[in-house]
């Protein structure tokens, strides 16, 4: 048995990770003591007991943590986004390349990778690596959470609140804090444009990127690519080109894998074969947190990373 402590387990990613950790054959959750949640000595304790601390707290309070953390050697699992483009800590992506589990079972310090770049780092990576998107390409990146990816205050709001907006767009400020992420690990060699919004629903997420095609690039090579790279992972499909997979058509929703850790991949092209979208949806608390953090966790103690992933 490895121990697990989660500093922050009443935060909405925190919940999620304990529920799954319950299932776990192989982990023990150590908590904190709520009177003692910011008690710096008992931090250090259950720190130096885990095998792995879990970190599902706001980003001040995580850098915070992972002070203390250097200090006593231990391992470190952050879902904030501080650490996601930081020097010294493995990004806690396993399918970013063949090297990834490696980098992250060997890892001290991991970062849990944010949400909305989860779907768009999956589409383009490959893309851009095989050559068949331009690195510094003019992107403009689309996308839709459900609530819950706002956290608590949230999360009260929508659940509490009887006028609570059915759609809203924000981080129009054109800064937003996933942005240096999906810059670089996506292969981006600029800033793209990214524009995130909520709905009224609890979970699930869709991202899209609409590109324009280079002269001898077609969307069915775009999808074959993708098809290629994520034929063999556990969590990553490719819905069959053009095809909505689930029974809403003709509408792409981001619904109806809620609480699971797959992820679904589209590509649509154009008649005229010179634009295509490329789509990804999944659960904003499973792949896009939580599910994540837990399939992490399996690759940094050494167990199968399918193991109590999913709710």
């Amino acid at each position: 048995m490895k121990k697990v402590f989660i500093d922050g387990e009443s935060g909405t990613t925190g919940l999620q990770v304990r529920e799954r950790l319950i299932n776990h054959p192989n982990i023990e959750i150590i908590s904190i003591d709520p009177a003692k949640k910011r008690d710096e000595a008992e931090k250090r304790r259950l720190m130096k007991e885990a095998d792995v601390t879990v970190l599902c707290l706001p980003d001040d309070a995580a850098k915070e943590s992972v002070k203390l953390a250097k200090e006593e050697g231990c391992r470190i699992l952050d879902a904030s986004s501080v650490h996601r483009v930081a020097e010294g800590w493995s990004y806690g992506l396993a399918e970013l390349d063949v090297t990834q589990r490696d980098k992250i079972a060997n890892a001290q310090f991991v970062s849990n990778p944010g949400c909305y770049p989860t779907g768009v780092i999956l589409l383009l990576k490959p893309l851009i690596e095989a050559g068949l998107l331009p690195a510094n390409g003019d992107y403009a990146i689309n996308a839709i959470s459900g609530y819950s990816g706002g956290g608590n205050a949230l999360i009260d709001r929508y659940e509490k609140e009887p006028n609570a907006p059915i759609f809203g767009v924000y981080g129009l400020n054109f800064a937003h804090k996933h942005l240096p992420e999906l810059e670089k690990w996506s292969g981006m060699a600029k800033k793209p444009i990214f524009i995130p919004s909520v709905g009224n629903f609890r979970q699930g997420m869709l991202t899209f990127v609409p590109v324009e095609l280079g002269e001898g690039v077609s969307a069915q090579q775009l999808h074959a690519k993708l098809a290629e790279v994520y034929g063999k992972e556990a969590f990553i499909s490719v819905n069959d080109y053009n095809v909505i997979a689930d029974d809403a058509a003709p509408f792409l929703t981001p619904h109806d894998i809620d609480n699971s850790n797959r992820v679904e991949l589209s590509v649509f092209g154009s008649a005229d074969g010179q634009s295509c979208l490329l789509a990804a949806k999944f659960d904003n608390l499973g792949k896009g947190a939580s599910g994540a953090a837990v399939q992490n966790l399996n690759i940094m103690l050494g167990f199968d990373e399918k193991l109590a992933v999913e709710l």
